[in-house]
């Protein structure tokens, strides 16, 4: 037979080698593709809602390495088991009908109970093709050379989405790919990756995971943020703590709120701040909330929460009176966001905590930073008294 090459672009797409085989001794005929780029830096996973008898017409470049996938059937090309292929979509199904369809006579002389539930799930295939139901249809490629046709290109098709993700390191092996040994003490990767350690949920206790990301803020410091979510219970959190060291003078911030604008300035909390309103005779003390880097408007979202879940406020153990203060005090908190003036004071004597300056690097006439000598009491809360940094080794020595 005869092998016919053809380098094409696909638009929107990139370069590709089409191959086409036809032997007209049997009329057999195979068409495969090759990317003619080099594997990409990032995976690709297109998810395309089918809707229509148009859709099953939409190109489609599946990779040797691709998987596809249609949910709602609970069906999966691996990846590997097929060549790489230009086609539609409609074409996939065929070429999965016909290798399903190929061994159907002797699955009937073996096996006849598993032939016809190959035979139920064909039908259910070329029922797909007629789109009496809309369902997903799903491309996962590690080498990101597999593309799905967007007909609306260069506008956004809605029914379409494209993600890009990293490869893992399984993947890259099964790419090929040597991966680069990197130092595991390198700064730089440590802000540009999330970390991800297991963990236990702190409500039903499941296995969980905790994402970790080093981040800089600017005009200030490094911050840790920590998130766990749980798949069992949908439990969320996230936590902040101070990359840096204990400053050597504690801090207090206090924003007079003149605008609802204020609303949306940058906080970074940490576990060592308080937090107090005077003019509505509250405060919020040293640990309470633990460390959160959010808005100003997420802070006192989070201290209505708090103040809500207050166990003597609720069921029979509440009396009226606590209960009208309580909710007396909900009310003023929300006029605060731009109906009340009011000063928001943050308190942190280990002076890791931030109020984000909207006019930076010029002052903020709403806002004043005092920085302050700790006291004793402050140092002994911090465990700085007991802490001693200089001359151990040598008193060590001496004593023995």
């Amino acid at each position: 037979g005869v092998t016919r090459l053809l380098l094409t672009r696909i638009p929107f797409f990139k370069e590709i080698i089409v191959s086409s085989f036809a032997c007209d001794s049997c009329s057999w005929s195979n068409t495969e593709i090759q990317s003619a780029g080099r594997i990409q830096e990032q995976g690709v996973r297109y998810t395309l809602a089918v809707t229509s008898r148009q859709d099953m017409n939409r190109e489609v470049v599946k990779t040797d390495c691709a998987t596809a996938r249609i949910p709602e059937l609970d069906f999966e090309i691996p990846a590997f088991t097929q060549k790489g292929v230009l086609t539609t979509i409609e074409g996939i199904i065929d070429r999965a009908v016909a290798g399903l369809e190929q061994d159907q006579p002797i699955r009937r002389a073996t096996d006849e109970e598993v032939a016809n539930k190959i035979e139920e799930f064909i039908g259910k295939l070329k029922q797909l093709k007629e789109v009496h139901s809309s369902f997903t249809f799903i491309i996962d490629d590690p080498s990101g050379n597999s593309f799905v046709e967007n007909p609306h290109a260069p506008q956004k098709d809605d029914a379409l989405v494209v993600t890009h993700y990293r490869r893992t390191p399984q993947q890259a092996a099964m790419l090929g790919l040597e991966l680069e040994e990197k130092p595991a003490d390198s700064a730089e990767d440590l802000r540009n990756e999330v970390l991800q350690f297991s963990t236990n949920c702190p409500e039903c206790n499941a296995p969980a995971n905790t994402n970790m990301k080093l981040v800089q803020i600017p005009h200030f410091k490094e911050v840790i943020i920590m998130a766990t979510n749980c798949d069992s219970c949908g439990h969320r959190t996230n936590e902040v703590k101070s990359g840096g060291a204990i400053e050597p003078q504690g801090t207090r911030i206090t924003l007079r709120i003149t605008d609802p604008s204020d609303m949306t300035r940058d906080i970074l909390k940490s576990e060592t701040c308080s937090v107090e309103i005077p003019e509505l005779e509250f405060e919020l003390g040293m640990g309470a909330l633990g460390g959160k880097f959010t808005t100003l408007e997420g802070l006192l979202k989070d201290i209505r929460e708090l103040v809500e879940r207050n166990p003597f406020t609720l069921g029979d153990s509440s009396t009226p009176s606590k209960t009208e203060k309580l909710q007396e005090f909900i009310g003023k908190l929300q006029d605060v966001k731009g109906k009340t003036k009011a000063r928001f004071i943050m308190d942190d004597p280990a002076g890791n905590s931030y109020l984000q300056n909207v006019y930076a690097p010029e002052e903020d006439p709403e806002l004043t930073v005092e920085r302050y000598e700790r006291t004793f009491e402050q140092n002994e809360d911090l465990g700085l008294n007991d802490m001693k940094t200089e001359g151990y080794e040598l008193e060590g020595a001496s004593a023995r």
